[in-house]
């Protein structure tokens, strides 16, 4: 089992889009059985490795539909905007990366009025657990991978952070997830995450005025 990266300094945070911020009621079970795709088989990587280009596109169209549908249905999380506008306040950069078709994902941060600068979706990079996207972000900002929090909902979100050596938040929306040993951080809501946060920047503003009253004045 892989080990968590440790969650000390976080200067940047990404998010996860489906039941992370926004809500979801995507089957991807019930989806798999109409597309012929075997429980224990991604998806997406099933259809991109059909041979058939004309039945690929076809299947790819389906799940794009079923994606739109559901993202005119969505609701924001419970604690979100609280979140992200501590975010906004401490300067901390945000962003989003998910195995949404970017219609989708655009439709739903549009429709709730959320902001991010990077919204990278499966078009742009290869999909998670794939950690293309995360390091796409950390050279973006210019930050350590360390220092970046990637916050979702599902194993993938997990494994993906461990790839790109960067801590993870897993936010179990109240269920009891079989996974929860692979987060760096375990949260039942969002709101948890900010209470996180706030400690956090709450103590490094202790250690920094312990550091400034230890230095010898110069008269």
């Amino acid at each position: 089992m892989q080990t968590p990266i440790p969650c000390n300094m976080i200067s940047g945070v990404i998010f996860d889009l489906d039941n992370t911020l926004v809500s979801s009621a995507l089957n991807f079970d019930w989806l798999r059985q109409q597309l012929g795709c075997s429980a224990d088989t991604d998806l997406l990587q099933y259809i991109d490795e059909i041979p058939n280009i004309s039945l690929r596109k076809q299947l790819q169209q389906t799940v794009i539909d079923y994606e739109l549908a559901d993202a005119r249905q969505s609701t924001v999380m419970p604690q979100c905007q609280q979140l992200l506008s501590y975010l906004k306040q401490q300067n901390i950069p945000t962003a989003v990366v998910t195995r949404n078709c970017a219609q989708a994902a655009i439709l739903k941060i549009n429709h709730h009025k959320l902001q991010f600068k990077h919204i990278v979706s499966r078009e742009d990079f290869a999909p998670k657990p794939a950690p293309d996207a995360l390091v796409y972000i950390a050279k973006q900002w210019q930050l350590a991978p360390q220092n970046i929090l990637y916050v979702g909902d599902y194993v993938y979100d997990l494994q993906a952070a461990y790839r790109a050596n960067m801590p993870s938040c897993l936010v179990t929306n109240g269920e009891n997830l079989p996974f929860t040993q692979q987060a760096s951080i375990v949260v039942p809501s969002l709101g948890g995450l900010t209470k996180i946060l706030r400690q956090q920047a709450y103590m490094l503003s202790q250690e920094r005025d312990r550091v400034e009253c230890n230095i010898p004045s110069g008269n």
